[in-house]
């Protein structure tokens, strides 16, 4: 089997949107072979992703949670605080993650994704 590459333009796109194509993309579903319990072998690459548009009231209201375990240890970072600490490729990836089923294949999928910014 060989590897596809499917490359999507994000310029002037939000963020939902790209990565909507991109989960459908990495499932395969806009395939013939479609097997929902198989991980195609589709590359997605995304370019332009630091010129996705993203509106200034998102930026600072959008908020990503993480959780140590611990009592009191729920730390929030909003969308500004995490594009300057790890680029525009991270929210991105997040949306996608979320799009994509919360099993095993989850990981072997996201391992197919190369965001360019």
């Amino acid at each position: 089997m060989t590897n596809k590459i499917v490359t999507i333009d994000a310029k002037d796109q939000t963020i939902g949107r790209v990565a909507t194509k991109i989960a459908v993309a990495l499932r395969g579903k806009d395939t013939v072979t479609y097997a929902r319990n198989l991980v195609p072998a589709i590359k997605v690459e995304v370019i332009n992703a630091s010129q996705l548009k993203i509106s200034d009231k998102k930026l600072i209201q959008k908020t990503y949670d993480r959780y140590s375990g611990y009592p009191g240890g729920l730390k929030e970072l909003d969308l500004q605080k995490l594009i300057t600490k790890k680029g525009y490729a991270e929210p991105l990836r997040l949306a996608v993650r979320g799009m994509l089923p919360s099993n095993k294949l989850r990981a072997k999928l996201l391992v197919n994704l190369k965001i360019s910014e």
